[in-house]
């Protein structure tokens, strides 16, 4: 297996192993892959959360509200430039018969302690309550 691959795989299976936790209201397993200095955009707040302390608070406010069935990344797609890549992937997740799709750009770093996230970037696929979608 080529380097390229292997750190594909690697990051993939954190994203998922995360999100699993995710799913079961448990958003700690993305803080241990996250980076001390983070920046975090997600569609539902007005601005961008600066840093693993404010995002560890940010999870707080929502820890336990978050469930779903299953959910697939579709199409990840790892670009690789020296200690840094960025993962890019369709999300969706499903509670029953329902969906919620996603996009999302993690940038990762290495480190003296593996794989981090630097960036993360979640937006809607189709937002809610507009029309054509």
């Amino acid at each position: 297996m080529s380097m390229e691959q292997e750190i594909t795989e690697t990051l993939i299976a954190m994203e998922s192993a995360a999100l699993r936790r995710w799913g079961n209201g448990d958003p700690s397993g993305f803080l241990q892959i996250t980076a001390p200095d983070v920046v975090y955009f997600d569609p539902y707040l007005e601005k961008r959360i600066d840093g693993l302390e404010a995002l560890t608070q940010y999870y707080k406010g929502i820890w336990g509200q978050v469930h779903f069935d299953r959910f697939e990344l579709i199409n990840p797609h790892v670009q690789i430039s020296g200690d840094l890549a960025i993962l890019t992937f369709n999300y969706a997740s499903y509670t029953g018969d329902k969906a919620s799709r996603w996009n999302c750009t993690e940038v990762y770093r290495r480190g003296e302690d593996g794989w981090k996230i630097i960036q993360t970037h979640w937006s809607y696929t189709r937002h809610p309550g507009v029309v054509g979608n």
